[in-house]
C-alpha cells in the first residue's frame, strides 16, 4: 500500500483540492516536523469529538457545551427575521459583514437543475413554525447568485407559499455578482446585498 498516494486521494476529495495539490500538501506534510503533522492529527481527530452540529439551525460549533451554539442562544439577537444560508461559511461570511443580527438557518447545500442535492425541507418548516410563534416576521434568502443558488431559492419560496400572509420574503439585493458564492463576497458587498435585499 503506497500511503503517500493514498493521502494524496483522500485530500483531493476534498472541495477545490485536485489530485496535484493533494500530492502537493503530502509532500509538504513529509517535510514538515513532526509535532506539526501530529498536531493536524490532533486537530481533525477532535473534529469529530468536540464539533457538535447545533439543533437549531444546524451550524457545526464548539463554542458552548450544549447542542445549541451561541447564536441561537444569544437573547440579543432579532426573532423577527430569519435567515436561510446554504453552508457554514455562508453564514460566517454573514457575520463577518457585521450587518445582520437576526436568526439563522443553514440549509446544508443547494439544489441542481439535474435534480442533484439536497436540502433540510422538514428542518426548516419546523424551524418556521416554531419561530412564527416568537414572533417572525421576515425570510431572508441569502443564497449564492448562481443557477444552483437560484433553484434553491425556487425551492425555499414554494415550501413557504403557505406562510406569505403572516412572512415576508426577501432576498439579498444588488451587490453580489451572478456567479458568485456568498463565501467569498467581502464584508462590504455584503452589506449593501443586505441592506439592499427586496421582497422575492
Amino acid at each position: 500500500m503506497d500511503h503517500i498516494d493514498e493521502l494524496a486521494r483522500a485530500l483531493a476529495r476534498l472541495p477545490g483540492i485536485g489530485p496535484r495539490q493533494g500530492k502537493r500538501f503530502v509532500y509538504y506534510l513529509l517535510s514538515a516536523p513532526t509535532s506539526e503533522r501530529t498536531k493536524l492529527a490532533e486537530l481533525i481527530l477532535s473534529l469529530g469529538k468536540d464539533v457538535r452540529q447545533c439543533s437549531e439551525c444546524f451550524r457545526f460549533h464548539n463554542e458552548t457545551t450544549t447542542n445549541v451554539c451561541r447564536y441561537c442562544s444569544d437573547h440579543g439577537r432579532d426573532d423577527a427575521i430569519l435567515m436561510f444560508v446554504e453552508k457554514d461559511q455562508d453564514l460566517s461570511a454573514i457575520e463577518r459583514a457585521g450587518t445582520y443580527h437576526g436568526r439563522y438557518f443553514v440549509l446544508g447545500g443547494v439544489l441542481t437543475l439535474s435534480g442533484k442535492g439536497a436540502i433540510r425541507e422538514k428542518e426548516l418548516l419546523q424551524m418556521v413554525e416554531k419561530r412564527l410563534g416568537n414572533g417572525l416576521k421576515e425570510v431572508v434568502l441569502a443564497l449564492s447568485a448562481t443557477s444552483e443558488g437560484e433553484h434553491t431559492a425556487d425551492r425555499v419560496r414554494a415550501l413557504l407559499a403557505p406562510y406569505r400572509d403572516h412572512l415576508k420574503i426577501s432576498e439579498l439585493g444588488r451587490g453580489l455578482a451572478t456567479g458568485s458564492e456568498l463565501e467569498y463576497s467581502d464584508a462590504q458587498t455584503l452589506r449593501a446585498a443586505l441592506i439592499n435585499r427586496r421582497e422575492a
